[in-house]
């Protein structure tokens, strides 16, 4: 299990990165093992209680795990007694022994931080798992579907297992095919973009030389058009998967639903219905983040977005007013001012003139965000607000996505070579992060140009 720590320099608003663990999990990866696992990293760091959120993918035990050892929050409490007052009716006696007995027992229960899915591995489900359960839905979008991506398949096969056939598809068509890998979706999609973009006679001519069936027009125009409508979850895909602060997320859900629905008046009968299926996946999967409060401020609290990537009036001023509100929960007390001695002469002066007093200024949420909202768009005016900015903080620090964690497994294949396949866990570990820790000691901006 690896994990990596981010966070963003409160002076120069740059976000820093570094590898904390990478280690081996014996057994079975249970949600309890894992819980434990992560709260013994967070503690040998002494990071407990200061970690603002955790992402890690979807995988079953590591959501049960944040689900079952997530904090009740005070609010929670008081709903919780709210809703459980008793009457003198439901007056029970219980024994004090066991109750007390029962507390210590739970002293030592995991508590970990807040959770966030990875995006980029839900984007991932649904370009797969989602796309292909649409395209299947009918008979006629499921057989092309089906001969179209085998024809591709033996394209593959052929050209990545011979050289002979790796050499006739670069005299044929000037260029290699991209090879896709099971891990990476984004993959798929260039390797099949690769073969859409060879003219329908040489890709033909191409099939003749190595023995595969030949493309059908309707095979060749729907490759075309599985580009076209998949092609804004590639670009968002390296989007989220980059170095970006969560408030990224919504502003690129958005404009991704935005564009895919777009493309839709381009597409044949086939997959006219392919951009709905993928919007109404993108509403179903990310229904918790959608309207999310951690997500909104984030996203407000981003001078790169602030309220431009929403449509609905509606919705503007409800995030206004969002921001409104934790401007004035984050805003510190007003203290009243110094009060300074005045002489019996210079008082005497003051009452012959008898101004009125001057009024004492105080903080306004509202001019704060409504100065913030038309300010420019550079990270560097968060300095001129400093409530917005504690809110930027607070709430852009995590990730939208786990990709940092795969790099550090992408070194981990050039620590553990052949010769040094003898390494024990703890020194392959220490190797790792050196050179994790090593690559990425410089911070980078947040928003790269």
């Amino acid at each position: 299990m690896g994990v990596t720590l981010h966070w963003i320099s409160r002076s120069t608003l740059e976000r820093n990165k570094a590898a904390l663990a990478c280690r081996r999990i014996r057994g079975r990866h249970t949600y309890d093992v894992i819980g434990a696992e992560i709260e013994n990293i967070h503690s040998s760091y002494g990071l407990l209680n200061k970690v603002v959120a955790t992402v890690t993918d979807n995988g079953s035990n590591f959501v049960k795990a944040f689900k079952v050892y997530q904090p009740v929050t005070e609010s929670d409490d008081e709903t919780e007694e709210e809703e459980s007052t008793p009457t003198d009716a439901d007056v029970t006696f219980l024994d004090l022994s066991e109750i007390l007995s029962a507390e210590n027992e739970s002293d030592g229960q995991l508590s970990l931080p807040p959770h966030h899915r990875c995006a980029s591995h839900t984007i991932n489900i649904i370009s797969t798992s989602d796309v292909e359960k649409y395209l299947t839905s009918n008979a006629e979008s499921k057989a092309v579907n089906k001969s179209s991506t085998a024809k591709c398949t033996a394209l593959w096969t052929k050209a990545s297992r011979s050289t002979l056939a790796s050499e006739t598809v670069e005299e044929v068509t000037q260029r290699k095919l991209l090879v896709p890998t099971s891990t990476r979706w984004n993959s798929f999609y260039d390797a099949v973009k690769r073969i859409a973009e060879i003219p329908m006679n040489e890709l033909n001519t191409l099939c003749t030389k190595l023995g595969v069936k030949c493309f059908k027009d309707k095979e060749y125009q729907f490759l075309h058009e599985y580009c076209t409508a998949m092609k804004p979850l590639t670009a968002e895909l390296d989007i989220l998967q980059g170095d970006c602060p969560y408030g990224t997320l919504l502003p690129t859900l958005e404009v991704l639903m935005q564009k895919t629905l777009a493309v839709k008046d381009t597409l044949s009968r086939t997959t006219a219905g392919l951009p709905d299926a993928i919007v109404q996946a993108i509403q179903t999967r990310f229904a918790g983040v959608l309207d999310n409060k951690d997500a909104l401020l984030a996203a407000v609290s981003c001078p790169n977005f602030k309220l431009r990537w929403l449509r609905d009036e509606g919705r503007r001023e409800r995030v206004k007013e969002l921001l409104t509100a934790e401007c004035r929960t984050t805003a510190p007390t007003a203290q009243s001012p110094a009060s300074v001695p005045t002489t019996s002469a210079s008082q005497g002066e003051m009452d012959f003139f008898a101004f009125e007093a001057e009024p004492e200024e105080t903080y306004s949420a509202e001019k704060e965000v409504m100065d913030y909202l038309r300010s420019g768009y550079d990270l560097q005016i968060l300095d001129q607000f400093s409530n917005i900015k504690n809110i930027f903080l607070k709430y852009n620090t995590p990730t939208p996505s786990s990709a940092p964690v795969e790099r550090l497994f992408s070194l981990g294949g050039l620590v553990l070579t052949p010769r040094r396949n003898r390494l024990s866990d703890k020194r392959f570990e220490k190797l790792l992060l050196m050179r994790y820790n090593h690559w990425f000691t410089r911070p980078t901006p947040l928003f790269q140009s």
